[in-house]
């Protein structure tokens, strides 16, 4: 039987496979504490290995603050890269499988079709660098990895982009979202459940896939789509990027083909529209 760890399980995807793990009865799934589970702090995480001799490590623990990277890239880089690396490093020596959660900002952003596996990667913000490093330093120490990047994660767990557009809309009854990036709302328990079968499927295509919804919009359709399928009222305007300065540059074009992922494990994705029909209906409920 499978037995795995889930790092980063106070996350909102952490929680998504919680939730998951606990709606399917799943066996085997262990959610340490983020206490003795620092991914920088190889002694404490040694000790979660031979305490529990996983067959799979879920990585979920990242630095995810993207604008905040900019001035805070040591920080990043070491979450991001070096906690990676100690992950891969301990998966190489207990002989577990790691699956990595990774990002569409590792790529710049400048295409307009959709972006496979290999397609290149030039990320354009500090956050986007250290996760592309991360992905990079596991091959070099181990073989058995799933890394699936993913993007515009949403949940009705943590902060995301749905709960804050809902909570700023209801505050202003006005709100401006910007219109010219693109990518694919992602409902993060649709990527949690993803995981699971992943791991109970048995296969061992080990590699580099990408996840994300079906279909693709910009922040401004995706804010529209909220407040619609909420039945607020509420007037959201679109903006282009320029009127909406961050520190970070974000790719203007980010949707990722999901071929490889439906061919290798045989499943459907569902439309991003219908996803957040549910999240939304939870949030209400």
């Amino acid at each position: 039987m499978s037995k795995v760890l889930v790092f980063g399980a106070s996350g909102q995807l952490g929680q998504c496979i919680r939730k998951v793990v606990d709606e399917n009865a799943l066996q085997g799934y262990i959610f340490p504490e983020e206490g003795t589970a620092n991914i920088l702090d190889t002694a404490s995480l040694e000790r979660l290995f031979v305490e529990h001799n996983p067959t799979h490590i879920i990585n979920c623990a990242a630095y995810t603050a993207v604008d905040k990277a900019e001035s805070d890239y040591e920080t990043a880089f070491a979450v991001n890269k070096t906690g990676v690396e100690n992950l891969a490093d301990l998966c190489n020596s207990y002989d577990a499988v790691l699956i990595h959660i990774s990002t569409d900002f590792v790529f710049s952003g400048d295409g307009n079709t959709p972006l496979t596996e290999e397609s290149t990667t030039a990320p354009v913000s500090v956050y986007g660098q250290s996760k592309l490093d991360g992905e990079l330093v596991i091959p070099t120490v181990l073989n058995k990895y799933f890394i699936i990047r993913t993007g515009w994660l949403y949940s009705e767990y943590g902060n995301n982009f749905v709960k804050t557009i809902l909570r700023i809309g209801k505050e202003r009854g006005e709100i401006k979202v910007i219109n010219d990036q693109t990518g694919t709302p992602t409902y993060a328990m649709d990527l949690a459940k993803t995981i699971t079968v992943i791991i109970s499927s048995g296969i061992t295509k080990f590699g580099l896939y990408h996840y994300a919804n079906e279909g693709d919009t910009t922040w401004f359709g995706f804010a529209s789509a909220i407040h619609e399928i909420a039945g607020t009222g509420v007037k959201v305007l679109p903006i282009p990027t320029t009127e909406y300065p961050t520190p970070a540059k974000r790719p203007v074009y980010s949707v990722m083909d999901k071929s490889k992922i439906k061919q290798t494990f045989n499943f459907e994705i569902p439309q991003w529209q219908d996803s957040l029909k549910v999240c939304i209906s939870k949030l209400e409920s």
